[in-house]
């Protein structure tokens, strides 16, 4: 009887593991970590793929859109604010074209602070493809977050037909 109930706690036991190791969230150094790099003129990048964001602690919670892409190819990104508002350091919005070329530009931290990217525009060999927008928060503490990671698509201005 006791070898029963030894061997069904160890068989538990290693059931929570699995489950623990399965469910975690992942951890904000790799999102900080894969927000500095950047393409060097390789070969153009015809898909785009997104990751995960991390979640802030609610006490340090901010938001940012990431708006539509217009016809102009722009696409603003706007600062909501949030708790956690007076502990931002930076906003750092990482725009990376369909061509493989990036552009980095910094946010503000006031609630309504807008930057315009310049994305690329539906015309030529990319018609059609979509620009990646990512945007990471940097706390007074040092900690980074990965707050949005979005693809967005030329819209074109209906009934044109080139």
């Amino acid at each position: 009887m006791k070898a029963r109930v030894i061997i069904l706690t160890i068989v538990l036991v290693c059931c929570a593991v699995v489950v623990c190791g399965c469910t975690s969230s992942p951890t904000s150094s790799s999102a900080s970590a894969s927000g500095t790099s950047s393409t060097t003129g390789s070969a153009p990048t015809s898909t785009l793929t997104t990751t995960p964001t991390d979640v802030m602690p609610s006490d340090q919670a901010v938001t940012v859109t990431v708006q539509e892409k217009d016809y102009n190819g722009n696409i603003p990104v706007v600062f909501n604010g949030g708790a956690g508002q007076g502990n931002v350091n930076s906003i750092k919005v990482v725009l990376t074209r369909v061509d493989g070329t990036t552009d980095t530009e910094t946010l503000g931290s006031n609630t309504g602070d807008t930057v315009n990217l310049v994305g690329t525009q539906g015309n030529g060999t990319y018609a059609g493809e979509s620009d990646r927008v990512e945007v990471y928060v940097t706390m007074n503490n040092g900690q980074t977050y990965k707050v949005a990671d979005v693809l967005r698509q030329y819209r074109s201005r209906s009934g044109s037909g080139e």
